[in-house]
């Protein structure tokens, strides 16, 4: 179990290069210029060209040299991409080109209310997802099993960013409400945890709708071929009571591909946060690289690709860590 760790965490390094290669060189690709954007229509040819050197964009984007036919790699060149990873490295993300601020202490800031947001999500589509997806596994072909599947269709077909829109204006049209984020600002939960809920309870439930929808429907199939095997008819003809054979025994046994699937899909979620947070004013990770994007603020981009890339191989990595958890028989060599 040791050795599969370290060799999960160590095969982070070089997805890390490999995403911030190629959001680099995507960026790279876009047409725009960060020194034009921050400057707007008063810039004249000689301040774009100190803003561009202030920002280190008149330096070559990769340590390639052109000096010589045909070109070749000099790590000692100056460029903006070595010298960022060469920062990371050191713990340094750079300083952001718009908000003017180290972007370690930007994240700091922020990481916690996106980090909150996804517990919440989780929380919520559990919550909503598992129980009505056992429910409809154990009294199949019936009308709270034709209602679940139904739902779950519904919820899937909803895009996160239209269900947002539509709770926001149906709130305050019809009932005068806004979320508390929009007058308050981010209020953290030990110091309102009233205010703090209400913060983030919509923002939750608009991204864990489809998440639910999908363990909705991987629970009632998981469940349906757990319950056909012989330890649940064992289970059965010993007289157990039913919440005995589906919560202890059939449960624990068909939740290991929905751990899978929540793991898989916490990408989908940092990506849905992007646009909730944005809708919701919740100045968390999603909206500052939505921003970041906008300006052209390439260190911020590739900072925040770069936590997101870790985040998804590390829970990738907590999945697998609990199956052997969950099933004594799961080793790992």
């Amino acid at each position: 179990m040791r050795d599969y760790i370290l060799r999960r965490l160590i095969l982070l390094i070089p997805i890390m290069f490999g995403v911030t290669f190629m959001t680099f060189l995507a960026y790279r690709i876009i047409p725009g210029d960060a020194a034009i954007l921050k400057c707007q229509i008063e810039c004249t040819p000689d301040t774009i060209k100190a803003l561009r050197h202030e920002y280190g964009l008149d330096r070559p984007p990769f340590p390639i040299s052109g000096d010589s036919s045909p070109p070749f790699i000099d790590f000692h060149r100056d460029n903006q991409f070595g010298d960022w990873l060469l920062d990371v490295a050191r713990g340094d993300l750079g300083q952001s080109f718009s908000y003017r601020t180290k972007v370690t202490d930007e994240l700091g800031r922020r990481i916690p209310i996106t980090v909150e947001l996804l517990i919440f999500t989780i929380v919520l589509a559990l919550g909503i997802g598992m129980p009505i997806g056992v429910l409809s596994a154990i009294r199949p072909a019936t009308p709270a099993d034709w209602l679940a599947r139904l739902i779950s269709v519904l919820f899937l077909s909803v895009p996160s960013f239209y269900l947002g829109i539509l709770l926001i204006s149906f709130g305050s049209i019809w009932f005068g409400w806004t979320p508390p984020q929009f007058g308050t600002g981010y209020v953290p939960i030990y110091d309102d945890p009233w205010i703090n809920v209400q913060q983030f309870f919509f923002p939750a439930l608009v991204l864990a709708v489809g998440e639910a929808a999908v363990l909705m429907r991987l629970t009632r199939s998981s469940m349906l071929e757990v319950l056909r095997n012989d330890y649940i008819r064992t289970a059965w003809s010993k007289g157990l009571r039913e919440r005995v054979v589906v919560w202890r025994h059939a449960l624990k046994n068909a939740i290991i591909p929905v751990i899978t699937v929540i793991g898989l899909q916490i990408g989908g979620l940092l990506g849905g946060a992007v646009i909730v947070e944005s809708l919701y004013n919740l100045n968390g990770m999603g909206k500052y690289v939505l921003e970041a994007i906008l300006r052209r603020d390439i260190l911020v981009v590739q900072s925040v690709t770069l936590l997101f890339a870790v985040s998804y191989v590390v829970a990738n990595l907590l999945v697998d860590l609990t199956y052997a958890w969950l099933d004594p028989r799961i080793r790992y060599a």
